[in-house]
């Protein structure tokens, strides 16, 4: 299956009072990871996806620090749902893992505001990138 890498930039305001990227910076660079991906995977305006994130868990293997300079996220489709997409996601720094994370959102008609079927354009951009 096909992964979608994206790179992101560690800056200054993401480091805590131990020296390294505070936890919470975390669930950010997942979210504007999924952000490139929606714009180029879907090919979509983002005003246009209308998902909130129903869950989010992290593991963290070590430390992201400033001299690190950057982090690769790196998404996988765990499953495709007909309402929700669970996204694996792999943080990595030199190559090397520091975090895991899984991302279930789910995809709302944006009137109701209730879960509706993933457009059909989005489940096939998202069949063909990753071959699911």
């Amino acid at each position: 299956m096909t992964t979608y890498t994206t790179e992101i930039d560690v800056r200054f305001r993401d480091i805590d009072a131990m020296g390294h990227v505070n936890n919470a910076v975390y669930a950010t660079y997942l979210e504007q990871a999924r952000t490139t991906y929606f714009r180029d995977v879907l090919d979509a305006d983002l005003s246009s996806i209308a998902t909130v994130l129903a869950s989010l868990s992290i593991d963290f293997r070590r430390p992201v620090e400033l001299t690190d300079g950057t982090v690769a996220v790196e998404i996988a489709i765990d499953e495709l749902g007909t309402s929700s997409v669970t996204m694996a996601h792999d943080i990595r720094t030199g190559g090397e893992v520091v975090a895991e994370a899984e991302a279930t959102l789910v995809s709302l008609d944006p009137d109701s505001g209730k879960p509706a079927p993933i457009p059909d354009e989005h489940r096939s951009a998202i069949e063909s990138y990753h071959g699911v």
